[in-house]
């Protein structure tokens, strides 16, 4: 399997807490892999070690084939960063954010890398209005976009539609199927399970620092209970998944 990231007994405490407790996981290369996991089960810090932003206190983590602790420089340029709100400039229109980061990376042509993903995130009617005036879809679908400039091969999904109303978040769901159709390999954390179910080819479930369940959707309800219903076997959904898994019964 060609790994675009490869994790083995990673460890990470927080003073007396521990909250990565030997995690073992994989991902493939040209897949969008959803990492589940309530408030607290370290999903952000797990993202914040693969990027390189936080040192891990044992086993090991590779990116790209790049190992995180001895070659960080490596893996920030092959590597890109999507966090929990969008982190644009409201005061620039849509088009200066581009061209500034395509600038800051010195790459050649800025206004050229500029106009290409304005056209392919939809944003080219939208292209000379300040940012301060886009509503929350075309905020995250412009911070996507300037996650992509320089074309990396990998891109970390902290958590993308936080706060985004259904139609916003709809709009990034796109966007992410876009990215994984033209080989861009998405590591998405989330804690919308229906986002998992739409986006994912293969979850992994993170629950007090250990990964309890990983699989395709499809393997994850092999692991549920069958129904036993007079007239119609009722498929599982994730999230019932979810909670058989982490030991929590169904909201009412």
């Amino acid at each position: 399997m060609d790994k675009a990231v490869e994790v083995k007994g990673l460890r990470k405490a927080y003073k007396d807490a521990e909250v990565l407790r030997g995690v073992d996981l994989a991902v493939k290369r040209g897949e969008i892999f959803a990492l589940l996991g309530a408030n607290g089960a370290g999903k952000t810090t797990m993202v914040k070690i693969l990027t390189t932003l936080l040192k891990h206190d044992g086993g090991s983590a590779a990116v790209n084939g790049y190992d995180v602790a001895s070659q960080p420089e490596h893996v920030r340029q092959s590597i890109s960063l999507t966090g929990q709100f969008a982190a644009v400039d409201e005061i620039l229109t849509g088009r200066e954010n581009l061209v500034m980061i395509a600038k800051l990376r010195h790459l050649k042509n800025p206004r050229q890398i500029a106009e290409e993903l304005l056209n392919r995130f939809g944003l080219t009617d939208a292209a000379e209005r300040k940012v301060s005036a886009y509503s929350g879809g075309m905020r995250r679908r412009l911070d996507i976009a300037m996650s992509l400039i320089g074309q990396p091969p990998l891109i970390f999904l902290d958590e993308p539609t936080t706060g985004l109303d259904p139609e916003a978040r709809l709009e990034v769901w796109k966007t992410v199927k876009e990215l994984a159709g033209q080989g861009t390999t998405v590591f998405l954390t989330t804690q919308y399970l229906e986002e998992a179910e739409q986006l994912a080819d293969r979850i992994a479930i993170l629950h007090e620092g250990r990964i309890i369940a990983e699989g395709t959707l499809s393997e994850l309800k092999q692991r549920f209970p069958a129904a036993k219903v007079e007239y119609v076997e009722k498929q599982p959904t994730l999230e019932e998944i979810f909670l058989a898994l982490i030991g929590k019964k169904e909201a009412v």
